[in-house]
């Protein structure tokens, strides 16, 4: 068990668990009222009875009834109020407790709920207070947009630093060797948070003019004719596109019971071992689903190749991904590099050339899609997904994205990989490696 990542769908047993328990407290008390009840009427009873006896305890105890009643007292009913009064009403409180605890967080899973909440800090610039008394500003909030004019400076001073002199560049080299990666890091982790607060940069009229909505009908595929999909243009460079109403609740609601019981911490390929392994960047939980395991997967599987006309029997399985308060995905690309040969060795299928992202909810606060290289913002909207191309024999590196932390809400997406295997002659390479 994780629940360090705080998933929505696991947090919510433990609330029944807990109003379950705060059941079981209720007849515990209930139980322990009863009981000091019972006791209670023992000692008034007792107590009207001494007092008249020790009025005149010779005359008392000289009336027979009143001689056999004392000792039957000590000898019996003292004895039953002893028992009841040792009586333990909490043994099944505490066997519920025993029995829910082996679910309940560790300090582990505590310590990660609060770096989740500085996660949240400090990417949406929330202060301690704010945080405290749940005012979560949404991407419009006034603190926010006081960043814009920041960040377009930083834009523009790495605009004019790929302008600058052979010399200029060399030296900023040397000085950037000296003070190691994180200097090199950080405008991209600015762009980032700022990216995931809705301050991105706004494109000029000129580019926006380019950008379409139209109906899509997979090059004539028999199955789009009559019922074409939704298409859109997101973003021009690299080129981001979003296909609206192209997966249903049903199929959201199957493909999310098939995967909830396989869940497990999201894993990313290592680069020098290629072998998936876990990381403190990427805060999900994941499950790969088959298309042979179920209908709904292979028609969901077919939907993408009929759309985009490339091979999916050589892509990955599809992965569905959760993200709860705090999940989010840093910056990274989904190909791998020339310096990563090993990356996809074990699939045998090349490199990936293909995202598909499902989004399968929608988030109240965060969660959005972002390319820190060219300054998109793309926010979920369920039964909607997005999709961009890396051709070429070194990736289209503009498209380094990332998952924003969820700020309120659930997300849920599923993930596509295709590979370079397969499309041989359905999208033949030219003789430039870069092509």
């Amino acid at each position: 068990k994780v629940w360090v990542l705080i998933f929505i769908y696991l947090m919510t047993d433990l609330i029944h668990t807990e109003k379950d328990l705060v059941t079981s407290l209720k007849d515990y008390i209930k139980a322990e009222e009863d009981k000091l009840e019972q006791i209670k009427k023992w000692a008034e009873k007792l107590d009207r009875l001494t007092s008249t006896a020790t009025k005149d305890p010779e005359g008392f105890v000289g009336h027979p009834v009143n001689a056999f009643k004392l000792m039957k007292r000590l000898n019996t009913e003292w004895s039953e109020l002893e028992n009841l009064v040792l009586k333990d009403m909490s043994d099944g409180f505490i066997s519920n407790l025993t029995i829910q605890r082996q679910y309940f967080p560790n300090d582990e899973d505590q310590v990660g709920a609060a770096k989740a909440l500085l996660r949240l800090q400090d990417t949406y610039n929330l202060d301690t207070d704010t945080i405290s008394k749940g005012d979560l500003p949404d991407p419009e909030h006034q603190r926010a947009n006081g960043n814009l004019k920041y960040f377009e400076y930083i834009m523009a001073k790495e605009k004019d630093a790929n302008k600058s002199s052979s010399d200029d560049q060399s030296d900023q080299k040397t000085t950037l060797k000296k003070k190691g990666a994180a200097v090199d890091y950080l405008p991209e982790r600015q762009k980032y948070e700022m990216l995931c607060r809705g301050e991105g940069i706004k494109m000029t009229p000129r580019r926006q003019k380019k950008l379409f909505c139209r109906y899509h009908d997979g090059n004539r595929n028999p199955k789009f004719i009559l019922a074409p999909a939704k298409q859109e243009d997101e973003w021009d460079k690299p080129r981001i596109i979003r296909f609206h109403d192209i997966i249903s609740d049903a199929e959201i609601e199957i493909v999310k019971d098939l995967a909830k019981p396989r869940l497990s911490r999201a894993t990313v390929h290592d680069p020098e071992t290629g072998k998936l392994t876990t990381a403190q960047y990427r805060v999900s939980k994941s499950a790969w689903l088959s298309g042979y395991e179920n209908p709904v997967v292979s028609r969901i599987n077919m939907r993408i190749q009929d759309l985009t006309g490339l091979d999916v029997s050589t892509a990955e399985e599809l992965q569905v991904a959760n993200y709860g308060v705090g999940g989010q995905y840093e910056p990274h690309f989904d190909f791998a590099r020339k310096d990563e040969p090993d990356a996809f060795k074990e699939l045998g299928t090349g490199n990936r050339i293909a995202t598909w992202l499902f989004y399968m909810s929608d988030v109240l606060a965060g969660g959005a899609t972002v390319f820190p290289e060219v300054g998109a913002s793309v926010w979920p909207k369920k039964v909607s997904l997005i999709c961009h191309f890396s051709w070429g024999g070194e990736g289209d590196y503009s498209t380094r994205h990332a998952a924003c932390p969820v700020l309120v809400g659930n997300k849920w997406v599923s993930n596509k990989w295709l590979h370079e295997r397969g499309q041989e002659f359905r999208r033949p390479c030219t003789l430039s490696e870069l092509e």
